[in-house]
């Protein structure tokens, strides 16, 4: 962190505000005074952080993101709330944040492939060491809580340990019955509703959630409708054994494209969408089972399996963009004028399924001095991919024999399984606490090109494994009554995609490295008992091998390449603060910021990379593609900055409380300028691939009011207040962010 002056400020900051010290100890007992009933029997989860308290001692950068925090801002999306943790970079891609793009701390946020997202521990996405882009992302409402950790805590998770581990945990069985029911609606066709009801009957417990959403989204021509639904129940086995079982469904119809517009497009009327037969139809079936059971006082064991199935079908019209090749030699397909009438469609099929078990093993001894962790992860996952090229734009089929670019053109299936195997101690040495812990990953790959060649006409298999040791060592130092010095350091690790490690038509292993890091932290937290929080990290993260996307689904250049090693330096700064809680004020006056500093996002050494067309004001070697797609430009990118980094991010917040249940909350997010591709194009492309994406400043406002006497808050919310245009993404063209939105509704618990 040689560039930043990060350490001294954090240190000197924390000697300030330190209070007479007492010795650390371990984990208190989770903090339950903001339910609504405790729970009947102790439920067994896997948390990343757990209760608010646990902060004190987490060695790293963490933020709890809690229900209250989530009614207050009142977020048509996952983005609007994940905006409020230091160092996490949102983009929105069609308006309902169905497909979140979240980077971290300058790590490239499409398809949030760099992220950990888990739910109750557990992963969720479609492929998590196969393929772990995010075409599929639970409904934030159904949440009561969102951890992020991303110091060298996570070390206990995987398989990537290089940005952070976002984990959204659900709520916890109420102790007798009790609900929820909340309706919204707004501009936009946006309309809302969600119901849960919960309780303990005769030691086993229920809870039922189920919703649904829909919006017409941020461009015409678009609009989805979600519904989801989860079944929890929880069942005491003895005196001290519990059992949980979750059922969920998630089920997405959306007319909704792939494709942004060109520059000359976008002049005309930026939130139009020409590919207005594009849709997507996603169904996903989910189950788990955490069993707890302790051993004494001084052992428990807790063990989750989990299997899911996700049926994803995308079907995207071809364009005249250069990211669709088989427009050049589809003479049906020659330009805009024919794209919704005789130009063919591309169907991207795909079927996942996941299933693993986790045993976790919690021992405290010694008086609670020390406290280990040891685990084990068996992990097994399958992808089954097509590509079917229909005849029509509105086809569903293949196309017939006679068309030359329609019927199966793609047919894969791709497996991994995973041996995981962890281990973490912690131990209190007076105001100290010292974190060390060591990760296993064993991954297999397997690709099975089934489509026949003249040489291999059963199809082409091939297979690789690799094995990777992930070590991590944390301190904390307890420099005051409610002041907390941390630094840490660990491995960064996150396996490569199936299909970027094994080629298609030889089966053989292509030379593309996992992604390996140094990561490094040093920080301050206060407590937030006394109405007033802060915490401030400068960060360091150094890669050996960062895999950057060169093009995105078909985009600018070729397929995901390796970038060797690229830089992350900056300094994070987080602040809550409240009137009422620090000073007893009848009128609460909340303060809330978010900031991060990003000086360094660069590639270093010398690479290379290729973009789509000639960029004017770029110097680079010109080659004429083998594909018809135009021309390419191979261009050194050493010492320049990563897409998609901005160097500014900020929200922040003020809100005001009456004491009679009236609550206004005002909202600024700031998002710095960021380049669209790996060479800094300053000039615009025409395909509006290439090229900045300019800083943009957005107000959000939202009132909630609770009703005297009814248990029932009212409440509206005004997204974009002044309705700023601005661009959102280029990778497949130029993508419109959310325009001016509101929404009215009223919530009960009862």
């Amino acid at each position: 962190m040689s560039r930043i002056l990060g350490p001294g400020i954090v240190v000197g900051l924390a000697v300030a505000l330190a209070r007479p010290a007492t010795a650390q100890t371990p984990d208190p007992v989770p903090d339950t005074t903001t339910q609504r009933e405790p729970p009947a029997i102790p439920l067994p989860a896997v948390e990343v952080i757990g209760s608010a308290a646990s902060l004190s001692r987490v060695p790293g950068s963490a933020a709890i993101l809690t229900r209250s925090t989530l009614d207050r801002v009142r977020a048509f999306t996952v983005t609007e709330v994940l905006r409020n943790a230091t160092g996490v970079h949102v983009r929105d891609e069609e308006g309902l944040a169905l497909r979140p793009n979240i980077g971290i701390r300058g790590l490239m946020p499409t398809r949030s492939a760099t992220v950990l997202l888990l739910e109750d521990g557990i992963p969720f996405t479609l492929a998590p060491y196969g393929d772990n882009a995010s075409y599929y992302h639970p409904a934030f409402e159904r949440f009561d809580r969102i951890e992020i950790l991303k110091g060298s805590g996570q070390i206990l998770f995987g398989p990537r340990t290089v940005g952070g581990v976002i984990n959204y945990v659900t709520p916890e069985i109420p102790g007798r019955p009790a609900g929820r029911v909340e309706v919204a609606g707004g501009s936009r066709g946006y309309l809302s509703g969600r119901v849960r009801f919960g309780g303990t009957w005769a030691g086993a417990g229920l809870l039922v959630d189920v919703g649904r959403k829909a919006s017409d989204g941020a461009r015409d021509n678009v609009g989805t409708t979600l519904v989801d639904g989860t079944l929890k129940t929880s069942i005491a086995l003895g005196a001290r054994q519990s059992l949980v079982l979750k059922a969920a469904f998630h089920r997405e119809r959306s007319l909704v494209t792939y494709s942004g517009l060109t520059e000359a497009e976008w002049a005309t009327a930026p939130r139009q969408n020409p590919f207005r037969n594009d849709s997507m139809f996603l169904d996903r079936y989910g189950f788990s089972a955490t069993h707890r059971i302790p051993f004494g006082s001084a052992l428990t064991l807790t063990t989750a399996g989990y299997a899911y199935r996700v049926s994803r079908d995308w079907w995207r019209q071809s364009s005249n963009s250069a990211e669709r090749p088989n427009d050049a030699s589809d003479p049906q397909c020659g330009g805009m004028a024919n794209l919704n009438t005789s130009c063919g469609n591309q169907g991207r099929l795909r079927a996942y399924e996941v299933v693993g078990v986790e045993p976790r093993l919690r021992a405290d001894f010694a008086g609670g001095v020390h406290q280990l962790d040891v685990g084990l992860r068996l992990h097994h996952e399958t992808q089954d991919r097509q590509q079917v090229n229909g005849a029509l734009p509105t086809a569903r089929t293949p196309g017939p024999a006679s068309d030359v670019n329609s019927g199966v053109t793609e047919d894969n299936f791709r497996s991994n399984t995973a041996v995981s195997a962890f281990a973490q101690h912690r131990f209190f040495v007076s105001r100290w606490a010292i974190t060390g812990g060591l990760r296993l990953e064993q991954v297999d790959f397997e690709r099975i090109n089934r489509r026949p060649t003249p040489t291999q006409p059963q199809g082409v298999r091939g297979t690789t494994s690799l094995t990777q040791l992930i070590p991590g060592l944390g301190v904390t130092f307890l420099a005051g009554e409610m002041v907390t010095v941390f630094a840490g350091v660990h491995r960064g690790f996150a396996p490569p995609r199936t299909e970027d490690i094994i080629n298609n038509n030889t089966g053989e292993v292509v030379e593309l490295d996992a992604e390996r890091s140094w990561n490094y932290e040093l920080g301050m937290r206060t407590g937030a008992g006394s109405g007033f929080s802060i915490e401030a990290t400068a960060f360091a993260m150094n890669f050996e091998n960062q895999i950057i996307p060169a093009s995105v689904a078909g985009g600018t250049g070729a397929t995901l390449t390796s970038a060797g090693r690229t830089l992350h330096e900056g300094i994070e700064l987080g602040v809550r603060a409240s009137a009422r809680e620090r000073w007893g004020w009848r009128h609460d006056v909340t303060v809330s910021l978010a900031y991060t500093w990003l000086p360094v996002a660069e590639f270093q050494g010398e690479r290379y990379a290729f973009v789509g067309q000639a960029a004017p004001d770029v110097p680079g070697k010109v080659y004429a593609d083998q594909n018809a797609n135009g021309t390419r430009q191979r261009v050194s990118v050493t010492g320049r900055r990563l897409p998609y980094a901005p160097r500014h991010l900020l929200t922040a917040a003020v809100g005001w409380r009456a004491p009679r249940g009236l609550d206004v909350h005002v909202e600024a997010v700031h998002v710095a300028q960021q380049f669209g591709d790996p060479v800094n194009t300053r000039v615009t492309v025409p395909d509006g691939q290439q090229g900045p994406v300019p800083a943009v400043t957005l107000w959000n406002v939202t009132a909630n009011w609770v009703v005297p006497g009814l248990d029932v808050t009212l409440f509206g919310t005004v997204k974009n207040l002044f309705d700023e245009l601005y661009i959102g993404d280029r990778t497949r063209g130029l993508l419109p962010g959310a325009p001016r939105m509101a929404q009215f509704g009223a919530s009960r618990s009862f």
